[in-house]
């Protein structure tokens, strides 16, 4: 008789708890104990907030609980200029975006304005003019201009920072014939997009050296011109 007692009374309290957590469950959905009051957007630079806040779409008072962070998440990263979003609940009443946005490192001139593409190849927005610093894709002998633009990437991530501030175009003929052009007028002959680490480590060493064109597409015999 003690022991049913006892699980009488666990059974009892435990119904008690349930009934209180969904209580609790219930006033946090649907009451604006927990609703949204403040919504913070993090990263932004090339894209204007406005824009990001209406992909937003979070009703006035909603619960945080019923915030899909998902597709929140979703609705702003079909923002061309966006590379990644993350969404996140800071209880009680804040909801944080924070935004990585896509920085240009090449673009392609064409009659409407300047094609910016990214560090994965990704053409994401046209300008009038292009980004000061930003090298110009010039291709050679029909090359695609997708398939330029990955060659050119390609080249352009390897490079030594004190080397990528200088190019001024790069000359892509085929994915083993790249060139960089600096803003001085002198000529770097990269070849092929493999081997990268490589040439970056005896370029800017080369470089030093007089003549205008400094050729390391087989960088185990550099030479200069």
């Amino acid at each position: 008789m003690p022991a049913a007692r006892g699980w009488h009374g666990y059974r009892l309290w435990t119904a008690v708890g349930l009934v209180v957590v969904t209580v609790l469950a219930v006033l946090a959905w649907f009451t604006p104990a927990l609703s949204v009051r403040t919504v913070r957007i993090d990263g932004l630079t090339a894209v204007p907030e406005e824009q990001v806040r209406e992909r937003l779409e979070i009703p006035d008072g909603r619960s945080m609980l019923r915030i899909d962070t998902t597709e929140i998440a979703r609705r702003v990263a079909a923002i061309p200029t966006v590379r990644s979003v993350r969404v996140q609940r800071k209880f009680p009443s804040t909801v944080l975006v924070t935004v990585v946005e896509r920085t240009p490192v090449v673009y392609i001139d064409a009659p409407d304005g300047a094609h910016l593409i990214d560090a994965e190849s990704v053409e994401f927005a046209i300008e009038p003019a292009p980004p000061i610093g930003v090298p110009k894709l010039v291709t050679e002998n029909s090359m695609p201009g997708p398939d330029a633009a990955r060659a050119a990437v390609a080249v352009l991530v390897t490079l030594p920072p004190a080397l990528s501030v200088q190019v001024g175009e790069v000359v892509a003929r085929s994915d083993s014939d790249v060139s960089l052009n600096l803003r001085d007028g002198r000529k770097v002959v990269w070849g092929g997009t493999g081997d990268g680490e490589r040439k970056a480590a005896v370029v800017m060493p080369l470089l030093t050296r007089e003549g205008t064109v400094f050729d390391v597409s087989s960088p185990n015999l550099v030479t200069v011109k």
